[in-house]
């Protein structure tokens, strides 16, 4: 049956384009010429720090004097498939509720979307690119900058339609602390962090350097929203092979990271921490529980692992999974356990449905009794995001 009217979809994973003055309207003076801005390419083009070539009369960010090609990284909500491609090179080559918060409500209500979670994309998914800076000041203050935009602008324009997420300067755990504090006050209610960090030259974590951060995301009961891609690393096979396998295979860095996390003292030594892998997919779930459990039950005593609490029985207190089309994670729900599941839209990249999500996920829950429906579509996401209608 179709989805029930008052059924909302709340999509735990979409993204936004900032726009032009995100970090300019609140940057001091002293960092104006180098903190995030967009220029145009001119007549001949250009080419950024990596090497990629700005066609003319395109724009893109640049960022201490670095210029970063892509402007609108897969803003392609709205396109057949003939016509995909990753990088809308002007703000007028998307359609405007990619950045402008009052349009995207409009594209929402189109798509029949309640409510929904963006992610960055200048700074990237969980503002990595910050992470890179020549001056590491800056680089907190444009973290700030982000979550002000977000926070006090984007949301602000709809309460009751974004949930508002942050990102940290990560890289420096006592100004993450204090940062979780500081966006906990101004109402965040979740936090975008990196899936893995020994891909960022950042210690793992095995460790115990994280641990600060982790009681500070617990005890604002914000959950951390671990976004495929966010390593900065792809799975990949070979140089030749073309992007449709790893975009086949994203799901891998989640399974990577479920497993990282459950055998590692992260869950034992902070009991209430909650992580959310967005686009990661469910599907997997039930096979790598039963791998993790079976590897747990044969090896633990010659390894550094805990001894007494099973790997599913961590996934299922702390962990949920996000997905957007996945008939095969349905039809293995129970074994996920339907209180782990969250739908997402994933507005306005290429995963996206939109202007069909709601068409496309009555679909998809069709076998799929309306009161477990509900729970994923909707009640899962409003419980763990503190998020209620």
């Amino acid at each position: 049956m179709p989805l029930q009217d008052d059924m909302h979809l709340i999509s735990v994973d979409d993204h936004l384009i900032e726009h032009a003055r995100v970090w300019l309207d609140r940057m001091p003076e002293k960092y104006q010429d180098v903190c995030p801005r967009v220029i145009e390419s001119g007549d001949e083009g250009m080419y950024s720090e990596f090497g990629t070539y700005v066609p003319p009369h395109s724009q893109a960010w640049l960022y201490e004097g670095n210029i970063h090609a892509q402007m609108g990284l897969n803003a392609v909500a709205g396109k057949p498939p003939e016509a995909l491609g990753l990088d809308p090179v002007r703000y007028e080559d998307m359609i405007p509720g990619c950045y402008d918060p009052v349009e995207r409500v409009k594209d929402m209500d189109l798509d029949g979307v309640q409510a929904s979670l963006c992610f960055p994309q200048f700074p990237k998914f969980a503002g990595t690119l910050f992470l890179k800076s020549e001056d590491m000041e800056l680089a907190g203050l444009c973290t700030q900058a982000w979550n002000d935009f977000l926070i006090d602008e984007w949301c602000a324009t709809a309460p009751e339609r974004f949930i508002p997420l942050a990102i940290l300067p990560f890289w420096d755990v006592e100004a993450s602390v204090k940062e979780i504090q500081r966006v906990a006050a101004k109402g965040a209610r979740a936090i975008s962090f990196p899936e893995n960090m020994v891909t960022l030259d950042l210690p793992s974590f095995h460790t115990d350097h994280w641990d600060p951060l982790f009681s500070a995301a617990a005890e604002a009961d914000m959950p951390l929203c671990l976004h495929f891609g966010t390593s900065g690393k792809v799975p990949s096979t070979a140089p030749e092979a073309p992007m449709a396998v790893f975009i086949s295979l994203m799901s891998c860095n989640s399974m990577y990271a479920v497993a990282d996390l459950v055998f590692s003292p992260v869950f034992h030594r902070h009991p209430n921490l909650k992580i959310a892998f967005s686009e990661g997919g469910v599907g997997w779930i039930p096979y790598l529980l039963e791998r993790m459990d079976a590897t747990w039950e044969k090896h633990r005593f010659y390894q550094n692992v805990n001894q007494e609490v099973r790997p599913s029985e961590l996934f299922r207190k702390h962990i949920w999974g996000c997905f957007i089309v996945d008939q095969h994670g349905l039809s293995s729900r129970d074994s996920i356990g339907i209180d782990r599941m969250l739908w997402e839209c994933d507005y306005p990249h290429s995963d996206s449905h939109w202007p069909n999500s709601r068409k496309v996920a009555a679909e998809q829950f069709l076998d799929v009794p309306d009161d477990e429906v509900r729970q994923i579509v909707e009640g899962n996401a409003r419980e763990l995001f503190h998020f209620p209608r």
